[in-house]
């Protein structure tokens, strides 16, 4: 049997502003329907012999990925909460401890949840070629076969690379090349791009932790067994957890094993690394754009134009990024998108705000957006889904004015306890107890003016939370 494990902790900084630190890639739908976490998800289902899949994500956005999860059919085994990132080493040693205490004999199918694969069937097939070997303890890696000189990848170095789709050993792994470098990997037939998709059993790998990484082991060792549920969640243990070296899986594990295989995989995948990549995902016009969303185009060419909402016109440009969102605008050069991750660097040096959250912020009970603002006072549209609890909460330094746009609501302020319709409203008094429920069967839509001396998220005090939030983080 095979347990897929989904790593989606990552924050995806170079499709900013699209993507952002709590509502990354992968939980965006860049290329269809589905976002890039349901894709993986489904992608999991589809393996032969499969079971629910563990996931391992970052708490800030843990409500978005169980949502999302549900939504797409998705019943996980687990998930488990990061208490901060220490990249994909200490979140697959997690896993693999789990899953060895409960599923001894099963394989773990490791992928990571920001990628785009097209060619579902084949990475099935591809699964099917590289289970005997994992099934007999040896680390299993999916080799991308490159079809361009690609200076964006790292490389896998394998055993007859060209003779075929079998699985085979590992030679050696080379960092992401120049591009001259590329051209030689390209036309030697024995380099394929590193995907980062990983088979073993779940004993093997961590053996070979022990043996590279031990404080490593012992802190995800302690950091499962601390661990407690939380709703539909597992916290691991965040001191424990934080011990341990922050490390991907290839410098801690890969680049030392020596009994690593890789099976050679042609099947339309990407990483989504950037915005260029995005637009190779995507099906171009006849003038070689990638338009999406309300965009007037004239005289442009070779370029990826993405608009969220507003119209969007461009005029004379060739080889463009452009992307607008409610409350930021991309315009780069197609040649410098990589550059895209040291502006995010420098906003977040700034505390800009854009940085984290979307104009849209998501909740377990709905989500909000900001309208308007000024000074001492901040306008907001909530939307809260059938059956929703806000938190019994506080705020020391603002008022709120709540108006039913749409639905029913239920509303608590101190001792009172209020029904409004549409159209109907009511004020909550700074330092007052309050909470909102929606009791209806439709959502919940209303209008919040805030007032005060200070409009901030972190101004929130919490008495009772039925998703078990900590007392005044915003989360």
């Amino acid at each position: 049997m095979i347990i897929p494990v989904i790593l989606s902790g990552g924050s995806g900084t170079r499709l900013w502003p699209l993507s952002r630190k709590q509502h990354p890639k992968q939980l965006l739908s860049l290329t269809g329907k589905l976002s890039l976490l349901q894709d993986t998800a489904r992608r999991g289902r589809m393996v032969k012999n499969s079971l629910p899949p563990v996931v391992v994500c970052n708490e800030s956005y843990r409500f978005m990925v169980a949502e999302q999860l549900r939504a797409s059919g998705t019943e996980p085994e687990a998930i488990f909460l990061e208490p901060e990132g220490r990249n994909s080493a200490p979140a697959i040693t997690a896993a693999a401890i789990h899953i060895l205490a409960k599923f001894p004999e099963a394989v773990m199918l490791v992928m990571p949840s920001d990628h785009v694969l097209v060619n579902t069937e084949k990475f099935s097939e591809a699964v099917e070629r590289g289970i005997e070997d994992a099934g007999a303890g040896r680390i299993v890696l999916f080799g991308i076969v490159p079809d361009r000189p690609e200076t964006g990848y790292g490389y896998i170095r394998a055993e007859n690379a060209e003779g075929g789709e079998d699985c085979r050993r590992v030679r050696g792994f080379v960092e992401k090349p120049d591009l001259e470098t590329a051209r030689g990997y390209l036309e030697s037939g024995e380099y394929l791009w590193n995907a980062g998709i990983f088979m073993f059993r779940a004993d093997a790998f961590l053996e070979k932790v022990k043996a590279f990484e031990p404080e490593m082991y012992e802190s995800c060792s302690a950091a499962v067994g601390k661990a407690r549920r939380d709703l539909d969640f597992v916290r691991l243990d965040a001191s424990s957890f934080c011990a341990s070296p922050a490390k991907s899986v290839d410098y801690a594990v890969m680049e030392k094993a020596d009994n690593l295989s890789v099976v050679p995989f042609d099947g339309g995948w990407s990483d989504i690394g950037s915005w260029d990549s995005l637009m190779r995902a995507k099906e171009a016009d006849g003038n070689g754009n990638v338009l999406i969303g309300d965009v007037m185009a004239g005289n442009v060419r070779d370029s990826f134009i993405y608009s969220s909402g507003r119209l969007l016109g461009v005029v004379g440009m060739k080889n463009v990024v452009v992307v607008e969102t409610a409350d930021a605008v991309l315009v780069a050069d197609r040649a410098h998108d990589q550059e895209v991750a040291g502006l995010v660097q420098k906003l977040q040096q700034q505390g800009r705000e854009e940085v984290s959250v979307m104009r849209r912020v998501y909740r377990p009970w709905g989500s909000y957006e900001t309208v308007d603002r000024g000074e001492r006072f901040q306008v907001k549209r909530i939307e809260v889904k059938p059956g929703g609890v806000l938190s019994l909460q506080m705020h020391h330094h603002r008022a709120e004015h709540w108006v039913v746009v749409r639905g029913t609501a239920l509303v608590t302020v101190g001792d009172s306890e209020l029904l409004l319709q549409e159209d109907q409203s009511t004020y909550i008094p700074i330092g007052t107890k309050h909470r909102l429920v929606n009791p209806g069967k439709i959502n919940l839509e209303l209008i919040e003016v805030q007032t005060g001396s200070y409009l901030g998220e972190d101004d929130i005090q919490r008495f009772e939370d039925l998703y078990g939030r900590s007392e005044n983080k915003p989360s």
